[in-house]
């Protein structure tokens, strides 16, 4: 026997899952003779076991070698380390949203702006950086009220790349309403991409998202196309967020994105940091009522795709590609060892380092547990190798996690010690009372599920896995 975990599916349905995802689902009666070694060479589940690397014999211990190869090829990715790097380039904002988790500045209180001498600062740790992709992230706040450090940044980190070679982009997180023409011509000169906020149809997302106006999806969906009519179509993208108000209208949030003819929909839950814990956003529903929400979206676009529509959820697509391919996905909440400083590092409009963005969110709380440092005082030696990061990195490693080791899902999910740290008190967090776990192994279940019981549905998973 090669390394293999298992957990009941439903009835006498069990999947099996060896360290690098490959799956098998079995009924008791065999998974009992193949735990036992009682199941006969020959035997159907014998030769599937074998073909996906559950065991192997006499015959041929190549299973071993092609074992270790797709191991090496799913953590390869830890090599490249830090990838994309988030600049708040200010906390100003005119849009009062109640979730939102962090702390917002009215217009003019521009010393929550970050200065060029913090950015040359920041980007300074950015090319220490081993990684052959650099992605500069702009947040805020609304980072377009603060366009010429925009501008400052893209301009330096372009004259220092041209030494360094890397694969360097941009991306600026808006809301958009502030968008003018000077803004698109300077997306279209450096080729920005943007990402921005949909919560669904007006009514909701005007509700979630309010504004001086309460004009804010109008300008949303007008900045949407001005600014793929000047970028590119595919140069724009779009998140949701589920607060108590979206989970009777999922199929509402879908048939927008539909209309707005985006490809995909990445249905996100709320997250339990900053100012949506103030407002008691995050306690407005369960993890229960967030999954039956999820699963009737997911059952929504899989019908989509089977009328000829090809739409994904990005959730699903990014766990499908952990277990359908031997690929990794670069998503800061399915990494492990946790991708908190490996996956991302945030610098703060006052220089602050953070090992996530969610970590900076927290900090609005006053916690600055993973607070690693300031530009201008630490080194980038002093941030990577603080024990504030490598030990929720060490603990994160969820193949040696009390509670992960011997889960047959492991191989799929991430770890989180920012999450379990701001709702248990640990890096590690206790796994049955996890509301990331309950959530994780839900959506894992629910897709092996859906896939082993339709031949159409595991051809549709099989496309997305390979999209993403």
């Amino acid at each position: 026997m090669l390394p293999w975990r298992f957990a009941r599916l439903r009835d006498d349905t069990y999947v099996l899952t060896n360290m690098v995802g490959e799956y098998l689902t079995l009924p008791r009666s065999e998974l009992e003779s193949f735990a036992t070694g009682a199941l006969p060479a020959g035997h159907p589940a014998y030769n599937e076991l074998k073909s996906r690397h559950f065991l192997f014999d006499d015959d041929t211990n190549v299973a071993i070698d092609l074992l270790a190869l797709k191991t090496r090829t799913k953590l390869a990715p830890l090599a490249n380390f830090t990838g994309l790097h988030i600049f708040v380039a200010t906390l100003r904002c005119e849009h009062s949203c109640p979730y939102c988790q962090v702390s917002r500045a009215n217009d003019d209180r521009t010393e929550f702006d970050m200065s060029e001498a913090t950015a040359r600062m920041a980007l300074d740790l950015v090319f220490k950086s081993p990684s052959p992709a650099i992605k500069i992230e702009f947040q805020g706040g609304e980072p377009l009220l603060n366009l010429p450090l925009l501008r400052f940044v893209v301009s330096e980190a372009k004259k220092r790349n041209d030494a360094e070679g890397r694969d360097l982009a941009f991306v600026i997180a808006t809301n958009l309403a502030m968008l003018t023409e000077e803004h698109l011509e300077f997306a279209r000169e450096h080729d920005i991409l943007i990402s921005t906020s949909l919560d669904g149809p007006a009514d909701l997302h005007n509700r979630n998202r309010p504004r001086p106006g309460q004009d804010s999806h109008q300008r949303a969906i007008d900045g949407i196309k001005r600014a793929r009519a000047a970028l590119g179509f595919h140069r724009v993208g779009a998140l949701m967020t589920t607060t108590s108000a979206s989970l009777t209208r999922v199929k509402d949030i879908i048939d927008e994105y539909v209309r707005m003819d985006f490809g995909g929909i990445f249905l996100r839950p709320l997250s339990p940091y900053g100012f949506a814990i103030k407002t008691k956003f995050y306690q407005s529903y369960d993890q229960r009522r967030w999954l039956e929400f999820y699963f009737e979206g997911l059952d929504y676009i899989i019908e989509l795709n089977r009328r000829g529509l090809d739409f994904i959820e990005h959730y699903a697509a990014m766990v499908l590609k952990k277990m359908l391919t031997p690929l990794q996905t670069s998503y800061v909440d399915l990494m492990t060892p946790a991708g908190i400083g490996i996956g991302a590092l945030v610098y703060n409009y006052d220089g602050t380092v953070y090992a996530s963005d969610e970590s900076r969110m927290l900090a609005e709380m006053g916690d600055q547990t993973f607070a690693l440092g300031n530009v201008h005082k630490n080194s980038y030696e002093e941030i990577i190798l603080s024990d504030k990061l490598l030990d929720p990195i060490e603990q994160s490693f969820a193949a040696s996690s009390p509670g992960c080791a011997w889960c047959a899902f492991e191989p799929y999910c991430g770890s989180d010690p920012v999450f379990h740290h701001a709702t248990q008190g640990d890096f590690l967090g206790k796994k049955p009372l996890s509301a990331f776990c309950t959530r994780n192994m839900a959506v894992f279940r629910g897709l092996i599920e859906r896939m082993e019981a339709d031949e159409e549905v595991c051809a549709i998973f099989e496309r997305w896995a390979n999209l993403i």
